[in-house]
Formats: C-alpha cells, sequence, structure tokens
C-alpha cells in the first residue's frame, strides 16, 4: 500500500544555508522544522529529503562527506525525535564535464528521478506527494512530478520569490515564510 510523501529539500528549508556544506558540526536545523517534520509523520505522510549536492562534481567534497552531513542530520532530527523516511542526494553537474559526476542526469532537480526512485523503494504515492523548498529547482520538481510545490522563505527563498514571476520559471503553489507554515497548508489539506 502506498501512501502520500512531502519531499522537502535540505539546505535553506530543512537546515541552515551554509554553501557546499561539507562539515557535519555545521549543521544546524532551522527552527521548528523538525516539529514540522514530526506533524506530517504524525498525518500518515513518509519525508524524504531531496537535495542536489553539485560540490561532489565540483571536487569540493566526496560521498562519504555528505553521507557524513546526512547521518549529522539524522542524529539532530533523532534528538528532536523525528526519523525521516529517506535521503537522496544528486552528486552530478552538467557543467562539469571532467568529472565523474559531470554531465547530465535525471536525479538532479528539478528533474525527477530522486522523487521517482524514492517512490519505487519506499513505496510511495507520487501523486497524492508534495514538494517543499527554497529554490526554483525544487518547485521545478513540484510542476515535473505535477503536485502542490511550496516555496518558503527560508534559505535562498527571498531570492527565489522573486524570480517565480518571470517567464518560464515554475509555478508555485504556494508561498510561506518556513517549513512550519508549510506542514500548515499541507495538513490543512
Amino acid at each position: 500500500m502506498s501512501r502520500p510523501a512531502v519531499f522537502v529539500d535540505r539546505d535553506g528549508t530543512l537546515i541552515e544555508e551554509r554553501g557546499y556544506l561539507f562539515n557535519p558540526s555545521e549543521v544546524r536545523l532551522i527552527q521548528g522544522a523538525s516539529a514540522a517534520l514530526r506533524r506530517l509523520k504524525e498525518a500518515g505522510f513518509a519525508v524524504v529529503v531531496l537535495t542536489n549536492q553539485s560540490g561532489v562534481a565540483r571536487g569540493y567534497f566526496g560521498l562519504a562527506d555528505v553521507e557524513a552531513v546526512h547521518k549529522r542530520l539524522r542524529d539532530a532530527l533523532s534528538e528532536d525525535r523525528v526519523v525521516v523516511d529517506g535521503i537522496y542526494f544528486c552528486p552530478h553537474l552538467p557543467s562539469a564535464p571532467g568529472s565523474a559526476f559531470g554531465g547530465v542526469c535525471l536525479c538532479r532537480k528539478p528533474y525527477p528521478g530522486l522523487a521517482v526512485e524514492a517512490a519505487q523503494v519506499l513505496e510511495l504515492d507520487l501523486a497524492a506527494s508534495y514538494v517543499v523548498g527554497d529554490k526554483l529547482d525544487d518547485i521545478g520538481l513540484a510542476n515535473q512530478l505535477n503536485v502542490p510545490g511550496v516555496l518558503v522563505r527560508t534559505g535562498f527563498g527571498h531570492d527565489s520569490e522573486f524570480l517565480l514571476g518571470r517567464p518560464g520559471a515554475p509555478k508555485a503553489s504556494l508561498v510561506v515564510p518556513h517549513l512550519e507554515t508549510a506542514a500548515d497548508w499541507i495538513l490543512s489539506r
């Protein structure tokens, strides 16, 4: 039996934006993020973190660094009694052809590869799911999946909100201050 998911961006949405984060000691949950995830989980949603990590393709850090950051993220959430259903990341960058992770892929947001993989592994109902993030790529993913996309103003959200009005930009279902208000809206539906 499949269940709906809330696909949550990592940097700037769930944790403070640090720019190419590779040091686990710099993981800081955004205030209220754990409570929002806990409420979504209690309502029956799977919570899945999806994140682009082009720092790998750029050579700024390695896959082990990404995994160490994710372990710290899981630990921080666990301290707040929250367990996410999965964390999926894309290490690729189309403009880094010299890298082992260069070139076009289908997992880099806004492409749906990470969400589709998570849906297969975790038996999720994509059509009943939501995407929450602070960048146009997150909203673009929601548009690709044909599900509601909520832009949060944390992280790069203020800049992204301004760009939403441009021709060809993805369409957000809602713009909210932070993950807590995104959860409020999702739970009210």
